[in-house]
């Protein structure tokens, strides 16, 4: 009887190579600081970029921009005001060493003119710590009904806002046309599923829910491992309508002839 064939190797992995470097006690996702020795020399080219801001933030911004000029300046990064065009502009500099800081200082900039406190928006510049500006104008085309699923949103006294930024470890600022979120990607990517399906017309309470029990099963070494879908509630549409129902009138036998003229005002004198 014929032996029994080895299995074929498959040929993208005919080339591999044992890497004694990559070891299983290695963290590929871990954060390294920055060193100024990875990158000595200057830069070829300069980055820059520049956004506007509404009139309302110019005191406040006005009165922040020498926070900020020091918190770049340690980076290596300079920034302008320009309150005739009302924008703020960043750009490197032959100081600057890290080719990353360029879009820290962007989303520093970004976050300001969107009503963000300068003592949390300088928070971006940390490593691990990213920004997500969600639009919500666009999602729903009647005005009455975008103010009340964004008023759905922060919830009263701020209690559901306060409720999602605790879940997703993110910090959440509802303003005007658009949502702006500060944390994790993980938490980003949570805080922008709920805010779309606010204004899908799904309530922030069942997200927030299901939010809640994910960490529960998160935290159990038993279930962190398997599928979850068991113990996530499911959540049923109600199209409850909200106009009274159109009355069916009865159709009347068709007759070819017209109905009888109504009597005149000389007729109806005459009669009586």
């Amino acid at each position: 009887m014929a032996e029994a064939e080895e299995p074929k190797k498959k040929k993208q992995r005919n080339y591999r190579r044992d890497k004694p470097w990559d070891t299983p006690d290695v963290d590929h996702w871990k954060l390294e600081a920055w060193d100024d020795a990875y990158s000595p020399g200057a830069f070829l080219e300069e980055s820059s970029f520049a956004t506007l801001f509404p009139k309302y933030r110019e005191a406040y911004i006005r009165e922040a921009w020498p926070l900020v000029t020091r918190a770049l300046g340690k980076c290596g990064i300079a920034c302008e005001l320009n309150l005739i065009e009302g924008s703020m502009t960043v750009r490197t500099t032959r100081k600057t060493s890290d080719p990353y800081v360029v879009l820290k200082a962007r989303d520093l900039i970004k976050l300001l003119a969107r009503s963000m406190p300068v003592a949390q928006a300088l928070k971006i510049l940390d490593d691990g710590v990213h920004c997500d500006v969600i639009k919500i104008g666009g999602l729903v085309r009647n005005r009455d009904r975008f103010v009340r699923r964004r008023q759905r949103l922060v919830g009263p006294d701020g209690q559901t806002l306060k409720a999602l930024e605790l879940l997703t470890e993110c910090y959440v600022l509802v303003q005007g046309n658009t949502v702006a979120a500060m944390g994790s990607i993980k938490g980003l990517k949570q805080v922008r599923n709920v805010v779309e399906d606010c204004f899908r017309n799904v309530h922030p309470i069942y997200n927030i829910k299901i939010l809640m029990i994910k960490r529960e099963l998160a935290a159990d070494p038993k279930l962190r491992e398997e599928d979850w879908t068991r113990f996530l509630p499911t959540f049923s549409s109600k199209n409850v309508p909200t106009r009274k129902p159109l009355k069916v009138r009865e159709k009347k036998a068709y007759t070819p002839f017209p109905p009888p003229q109504p009597p005149s005002k000389l007729d109806l004198q005459i009669a009586s």
